[in-house]
Parts: C-alpha cells; sequence; structure tokens
C-alpha cells in the first residue's frame, strides 16, 4: 500500500524530514520525503497498512507539539522505489 502525507505547519528548518526519514527506515518503509515550495513536508511512503500508520502516528506525535495539520492519500499502487529517501530542495 501506498500512502501520501502533506504536512503543514512550521515543518521546514527543523529537521522534520530527518525525523521522518528516520522513523520510515525503522519502519522498513520505502518513498521519498521532500520540502513543497509553500513551506510543507510532503511524504510518499509503501508498506504494510500497519507500518503505515505506525509512520503517520509518529509524525503525528511530533507535530504535536507544534500542531497544524497532516492530510494523506491512500493507494495500493506500489511503484516507488527502495527505502524513504530524503529528497533535497
Amino acid at each position: 500500500m501506498v500512502q501520501h502525507f502533506l504536512i503543514k505547519g512550521r515543518v521546514q528548518g527543523v529537521g522534520f524530514r530527518w525525523f521522518v526519514q528516520r522513523e520510515a527506515a525503522e519502519l522498513g518503509l520505502r518513498g521519498w520525503v521532500r520540502n513543497t515550495d509553500d513551506g510543507h513536508v510532503e511524504v510518499l511512503a509503501r508498506g504494510e497498512p500497519d507500518q503505515l500508520e505506525d509512520l503517520q502516528t509518529g509524525a503525528g506525535q511530533r507535530l504535536a507539539r507544534q500542531p497544524r495539520g497532516c492530510s494523506d492519500r491512500t493507494s495500493t499502487d506500489e511503484s516507488e522505489g527502495a527505502n524513504l529517501k530524503v529528497l533535497r530542495d
């Protein structure tokens, strides 16, 4: 299963992409994470539903210190590559 997240709020310049990458690696997820031009962080992760839920829970706990919002879209397309990679601007 593939899940797309768009995390809004103060998530750039605080190490959030690296946090997501580390959490995803520990969960065995694949995909990517990157900053968007409008100041958000975008994540595309592939894995089992329980792994994706754990990633969203972990990210949500981190965001609880600076809440703004997280939206997601789920797909069954599993074409994304190996491991969750941090894409640079």
